[in-house]
């Protein structure tokens, strides 16, 4: 059996390479939103309150696998910059609902656009058939691990 001493070959796999790119590439995505007053976890907080009409505190931490406390505060940030609102919820009046601002939707947009600039910048060097390849790969093991894909 060949045994592996230290760091050896560790930098060839997958789960390196992607865990190394994922904190270069997210620290270059929080520089881009943060004139925006907003950092990742602000923008995935938007991003799933885009994807319902509403969703109670309780259930995007769910969602979101996160604890309830730290929703709450992203979703005061958030409504500090008026993004989000709080409203009762229509079935349950004693749960806090969220729901996308005119403010919010605005903010996504300009995230999304943001995240679109630093994609074409890192995949500058790859063919449109080799960026496809990489988004179809991409797109598999984030609906395996049941994240967003779309």
């Amino acid at each position: 059996m060949n045994e592996v001493k230290g760091s050896a070959g560790l930098p060839q796999t997958l789960v390196f390479r992607l865990g190394t790119l994922g904190a270069v590439i997210g620290d270059r995505f929080a520089e881009r939103i943060e004139p925006y007053d907003l950092k990742p976890k602000h923008v995935g907080l938007l991003t799933a309150l885009g994807q319902d009409s509403f969703a109670s505190q309780q259930d995007l931490a769910a969602r979101l696998g996160v604890a309830p406390s730290l929703v709450v505060s992203l979703a005061d940030h958030l409504e500090s910059l008026g993004a989000v609102q709080r409203v009762r919820g229509p079935d349950d009046r004693r749960r806090q609902v969220l729901t996308l601002t005119e403010r919010g939707h605005q903010l996504l947009g300009d995230c999304a656009a943001e995240a679109r600039a630093l994609d074409t910048e890192i995949t500058a060097h790859l063919s449109a058939d080799q960026r496809d390849a990489l988004l179809e790969a991409l797109g598999g093991l984030a609906a395996r691990a049941g994240l967003p894909t779309n």
